[in-house]
């Protein structure tokens, strides 16, 4: 038996699983969220963790490691600039994992990984995901806003299982 086994393959050889994972920190790295299955995302998360804090060095050698690792320029630089500011006295912990129930098709746990600081779109037009500058006001309300929308989507999802599964 093998203790202290954090990795998953997903039944995947090592060169599909490697893409898998980069898409995934792509994804996040771009957008501030993704929605994937629960283990995908805990998997997905320590990457993206390891990625942060070697970006927050801030040093060209950091910087290469990154590009090694993650073979897309503007990724790094997101890494390497926004992201490094935005977590800069952060000491670890940059995401986090909101499970949102079972999915319909296949019954398998998914969830939203997203960055600690994540601020959904506002639904009356405001641009806030992309770093622009939002009050602490405004942020609670986009926050209460974006908590009410995931609670929806939530009761939508497992409504809909229960009325798969009472047929």
């Amino acid at each position: 038996m093998r203790h202290k086994s954090k990795r998953h393959n997903f039944h995947r050889r090592p060169g599909p699983r490697v893409a898998l994972i980069r898409g995934y920190v792509y994804s996040l790295v771009e957008f501030g969220r993704i929605k994937t299955t629960v283990v995908r995302a805990k998997e997905v998360r320590r990457h993206v963790e390891r990625a942060i804090t070697l970006a927050k060095k801030g040093t060209l050698h950091s910087r290469r490691l990154l590009m090694s690792r993650f073979p897309n320029e503007k990724v790094v630089s997101i890494l390497a600039d926004d992201l490094q500011k935005r977590f800069a006295t952060r000491p670890g912990g940059y995401t986090r994992i909101v499970k949102l129930g079972a999915r319909a098709g296949d019954q398998s746990d998914v969830a939203f990984l997203e960055f600690v600081d994540f601020v959904a779109k506002a639904s009356a037009g405001e641009e806030t995901v992309k770093g622009d500058k939002v009050d602490a006001g405004a942020r609670a309300k986009l926050k209460a806003v974006g908590r009410a929308k995931l609670r929806k989507n939530v009761r939508k999802i497992k409504n809909a299982s229960r009325r798969d599964a009472r047929l």
